[in-house]
């Protein structure tokens, strides 16, 4: 069993977690996750909240593959609103930021985010690791190769899983000498990665079990899934329940996600399952 220190709060990872995607851009891959506009962003975090996240991850930019990249200064006029709403409405909601920008982690979290979530683990801003070490809060650490304008051209690997692990190890050990306390991996399926290296990892996501380090999967409604099963991202739900369902079973402690209801659901019954 992890546990994670999100600013005093103690979060015990008894069982798997929910953490909703609200993406404050309109140029997600997945149009039904485009949120724009107060209200909206409220009324989604309030629907999420309702059907079971644990916590809301909130992305100011898109990081599809080929997608523009935005300045720290319009991810803030972005976050910061969208957090003032929800934290009013929601007090007790964990709140992650989806940045490699350190002035936004830095921000948000003297806002009151308590986690942060870096695609790059550190590769696209080199103070964000030093930064996230002073700020005392858990660090998701994802693995990309390239950047998201270039990473569908550089999916060679010779081990996909072992050049995972080896990145996992090395950025472990650089967090640990930052000062972060709480790092939780994630392997960053679609970030460089094609269909068939994506399914690879996915089985076997308990490789990285080894690091004892929570272990967060992001499949959710991703063309590993539209794209094999020959449908679009709209009609990706089921597929994102049983590639959830797969990582699950292999050890996922976290479910990074767009329909929290579904993905509560497997939780809870896998949950059941075990205790048979």
């Amino acid at each position: 069993m992890f546990s994670l220190n999100c600013k005093g709060k103690l979060i015990m990872i008894e069982k798997p977690l929910v953490m909703g995607i609200l993406n404050l851009t309109d140029d997600s891959f997945y149009a039904g996750s485009r949120l724009t506009g107060i209200d909206v962003i409220k009324n989604k975090a309030a629907e999420m909240i309702h059907e079971g996240a644990d916590i809301l991850d909130l992305g100011p930019q898109s990081t599809r593959p080929g997608s523009t990249r935005i300045s720290a200064e319009e991810e803030l006029n972005k976050l910061l609103p969208a957090m003032e709403i929800i934290q009013q409405n929601f007090p007790d909601v964990l709140l992650s930021i989806d940045t490699y920008h350190a002035k936004v982690a830095e921000e948000c979290v003297n806002a009151g985010a308590s986690t942060i979530n870096d695609i790059s683990g550190g590769e696209m801003d080199k103070e964000m690791i030093s930064v996230v070490g002073k700020l005392k809060v858990p660090y998701i650490c994802m693995h990309m190769k390239g950047v998201p304008e270039t990473m569908q051209y550089q999916t060679h690997y010779e081990d996909v899983v072992k050049e995972i692990l080896d990145f996992f190890i090395l950025k472990i050990d650089e967090c640990k000498r930052a000062g972060i306390n709480d790092v939780i991996i994630d392997p960053g399926f679609g970030f460089g990665k094609n269909i068939s290296q994506n399914l690879r990892v996915l089985k076997n996501l308990q490789v990285f079990k080894m690091l004892e380090k929570p272990i967060m999967t992001g499949v959710s409604r991703k063309s590993t899934i539209y794209k094999t099963l020959k449908i679009t991202a709209e009609d990706s739900l089921n597929g994102t329940t049983v590639l959830n369902t797969i990582a699950l079973l292999n050890g996922a402690s976290i479910l990074r996600v767009h329909d929290v209801k579904e993905a509560r659901e497997a939780v809870t019954l896998l949950e059941a399952y075990g205790k048979q």
